[in-house]
């Protein structure tokens, strides 16, 4: 070999990361390249120590395959992705870690991102999951683009739409209509006739306009009505509660009862009360969405309807599973929830109530 031969291959770097191809791992373990694919690809024919041996040489050489190429090769991803509205709220990330047990014990990555609440950001992740090779998809509600829509059919990508009931498409989620209709029935029956409600805003969440759609149904079967100026909606923070409850109570008839669409702007509205020296709940009852871990601890105890974000997540991960290994799956899956009764509702002021007692009911 020529003195120029040997300096080319002193030179030539050792490859690392993306650099080290199967082949290197091949080579370096000692086995055939066919070998190494099927142990990446997860084939359960090869031998344990056959399959750690080319595991652990991969690891040493820092290869990782690519996911994207490795899909189109093997016509099978090992990955899932998940759509949230956003990384701010407690209970998407219950449900998102949740999904994430499930498809990791089979074997699958999850890939993760946040909308922030704009149809066009979720199209354009959509687009950025689909390009990686995905299995399968959780969405959050049923309003998407209809690229969306378009795009999954296209690819032939499984998905599910999550937190909220879809006669069109795979869901797993919750009958939010029931759930504002059982928390006003509840109030009503405290003998409440003077409302205030404080959700998000339903432009953006089809699971708030179900819920606001349920809670209008219980009043009018009633014979209460909701005046426009008590429906304030605004964004999911605890200063928005606050200052959604200031405006309510800067009303000529202040409401008895406000109903929250969250446990977040629930908050909000009893700190709020507590700082118009507003007596919670002889003067003023307040009620939240969710039983995030605060509501059992909050001054007063909040009372709340309890969601499962974590069967949400475990269920929306068997569908996609399901889907992947070409299994037809549950098409739609309507999680229970309950009222969860504490301390920050009572009678009205001068009502004569009917009997309610503090725990929980479940639906």
């Amino acid at each position: 070999m020529s003195d120029k031969s040997e300096q080319l291959k002193i030179r030539q770097p050792r490859p690392r990361g993306n650099a080290v191809t199967a082949r290197d791992v091949a080579r370096a373990a000692g086995v055939s390249l066919a070998t190494v694919s099927r142990v990446l690809n997860g084939n359960p024919k090869v031998a344990p120590a056959l399959r750690e041996q080319v595991r652990r040489t991969a690891g040493l050489l820092g290869y990782t395959p690519h996911a994207a190429a490795r899909a189109l090769a093997t016509q099978r991803s090992m990955a899932i992705g998940a759509i949230v509205p956003t990384l701010e709220d407690a209970n998407f990330a219950i449900g998102i870690a949740a999904l994430q047990r499930k498809v990791t014990s089979a074997g699958y990555t999850l890939l993760l991102a946040s909308s922030n609440y704009d149809r066009e950001e979720e199209l354009r992740q959509v687009r950025a999951l689909c390009s990686q090779g995905i299995a399968g998809l959780m969405l959050v509600g049923a309003r998407h683009e209809q690229e969306v829509y378009d795009i999954l059919s296209a690819k032939d990508i499984p998905f599910v739409n999550t937190w909220v009931i879809d006669t069109d498409r795979p869901c797993v989620g919750f009958d939010n209509r029931e759930i504002g209709r059982v928390l006003a029935e509840y109030l009503l029956d405290l003998g409440h006739t003077e409302f205030g409600i404080i959700a998000q805003r339903t432009g953006e969440s089809d699971r708030a306009a179900g819920r606001i759609a349920g809670i209008h149904q219980a009043l009018k079967s009633r014979g209460a009505a909701l005046p426009q100026e008590k429906l304030i909606e605004r964004s999911h923070k605890i200063i928005d509660g606050q200052l959604a409850l200031r405006e309510l109570m800067s009303t000529a008839k202040r409401p008895t009862a406000v109903l929250c669409g969250t446990d977040m702007l629930a908050f909000g509205a009893l700190i709020e009360a507590r700082r118009l020296g507003l007596s919670v709940p002889e003067e003023l009852s307040v009620a939240g969405i969710n039983d995030t871990e605060l509501a059992a601890h909050f001054s007063p105890a909040l009372t709340t309807i309890r969601l499962s974000a974590e069967e949400i997540g475990e269920r929306a991960a068997e569908f996609l599973l399901a889907r992947a290994n070409g299994e037809p799956g549950l098409r739609t899956t309507v999680v229970p929830f309950e009222l969860i009764v504490r301390e920050s509702t009572a009678p009205a002021p001068g009502a004569k109530p009917r009997p309610v007692k503090r725990g929980r009911r479940r639906t």
